[in-house]
C-alpha cells in the first residue's frame, strides 16, 4: 500500500529529457495531490458523480458536460443539479481524504481509492482500494476513521 512519491514528476521529467529538454533539479519526493485523480488524469473519483453516492440509486458516472473545479481537480456530475449541489457544499459530497483509500490513510500511507468500493459513514463518503481492503477497513471503521483523520493530510507530504 505504499505510495510512489513524486511519480508524476519523475514521469514528466523522463518525458521532457527524452525529448531533449534539460531541467533543473527535480524534487526527490514531491507531495501527493490533495485529490486523487490517477496517473495521467485530473478527474476526481474516476469521473463518478460524487453527489450520486448520496442518492437512493447509488453512484453513477458523471459527464464532462457538467464539471466543477475543486482543490485542483475536475469533478464530473450526472446532472447540472448535482453539480450545483456540490458547488454549494463540496465538503459534504467529496470523498474523505481526497478520494485516496481510507484504509491506506489510516495506515499512514496513500493508495488509489476505487469509486466502486465505497461506504458512507455518518454522512461522509469513504473510498477503498478494492473489496478486500474495504473488508479490512470495515472490520474496525471507527478506529480506522480516527487514525485516518489523525494522518490526514500529513500522508500527502
Amino acid at each position: 500500500m505504499s505510495r510512489l512519491p513524486g511519480l508524476r514528476h519523475a514521469f514528466l521529467a523522463a518525458c521532457l529529457l527524452a525529448g531533449g529538454f534539460q531541467l533543473g533539479p527535480v524534487p526527490a519526493a514531491a507531495a501527493e495531490d490533495p485529490v486523487y485523480t490517477g496517473f495521467l488524469s485530473n478527474v476526481a473519483v474516476d469521473g463518478y458523480d460524487p453527489v450520486s453516492y448520496f442518492s437512493p440509486g447509488g453512484p453513477v458516472k458523471g459527464s464532462a458536460e457538467y464539471t466543477f473545479s475543486y482543490k485542483g481537480a475536475e469533478w464530473h456530475f450526472a446532472t447540472a443539479g448535482n453539480r450545483d449541489l456540490f458547488r454549494q457544499d463540496p465538503e459534504r459530497y467529496a470523498p474523505q481524504y481526497g478520494g485516496y483509500c481510507a484504509w491506506a490513510v489510516a495506515q499512514g500511507s496513500t493508495a488509489k481509492g476505487d469509486p466502486e468500493n465505497w461506504r458512507i459513514v455518518k454522512g461522509k463518503l469513504y473510498l477503498n482500494y478494492n473489496s478486500d481492503i474495504q473488508k479490512r477497513w470495515e472490520q474496525s471503521i471507527p478506529e480506522n476513521i480516527q487514525a485516518g483523520d489523525r494522518n490526514w493530510p500529513r500522508v500527502l507530504e
